[in-house]
């Protein structure tokens, strides 16, 4: 098994890769829908501030690595043997365990993109759990560098530019992809 996973900070183009992927037809756990899944199952409804919320509670409460624990009891439920994605690693911690379980099957892959160009993206997106202003996007970028992602950016086995078209970015993320699913090594 060979699992790969996408960070960086948020509105850096992750979903335009999980986008590839889905056309690649390689199973995708993104670690939002099990957030999702616990704001959710706490009865609050699904939005920026107690998504935010709860995975804060629950990195204080079980420890910062607790996303990444859940995110392979969800892959060991699924019973997937081949290349896996997961989409939205925010700390060291997640990795450590991540590598800790899947040791070199593990693979990290950072996609970096300017302030202004991930401002203007997050305010033309519309997912859910979207900041809706330049004052809110600044206010989720703190709480996630205070996660550690900048130190996990840095800490990538992989770094992808992405500053130009997302027919760009797509090539990109096609050809990584494409090289790490031709040998997949089996774990126990």
């Amino acid at each position: 098994m060979k699992i790969i996973a996408f960070t960086g900070m948020p509105f850096s183009g992750k979903t335009e890769a999980i986008n590839v992927v889905k056309k690649m037809n390689i199973p995708i756990i993104r670690m939002g829908d099990i957030v999702w899944e616990e704001v959710e199952s706490k009865g609050l409804e699904l939005n920026e501030n107690n998504v935010g919320y709860v995975a804060n509670e629950m990195r204080k409460k079980k420890g910062k690595e607790i996303w990444a624990k859940k995110t392979i009891k969800k892959i060991k439920s699924k019973n997937l043997i081949d290349t896996i994605i997961i989409d939205g690693v925010r700390s060291l911690e997640e990795v450590k365990y991540f590598k800790k379980i899947l040791g070199d099957n593990f693979i990290l892959i950072s996609i970096d993109a300017s302030d202004r160009l991930r401002y203007k993206r997050a305010l033309m997106r519309n997912r859910k759990d979207d900041s809706k202003s330049i004052k809110s996007i600044i206010e989720r970028d703190q709480r996630e560098i205070n996660w550690g992602l900048k130190s996990l950016i840095k800490s990538a086995d992989i770094s992808i530019l992405n500053d130009s078209s997302k027919i760009e970015l797509h090539k990109k993320i096609k050809k990584i992809i494409e090289k790490f699913t031709k040998k997949d090594i089996l774990i126990n």
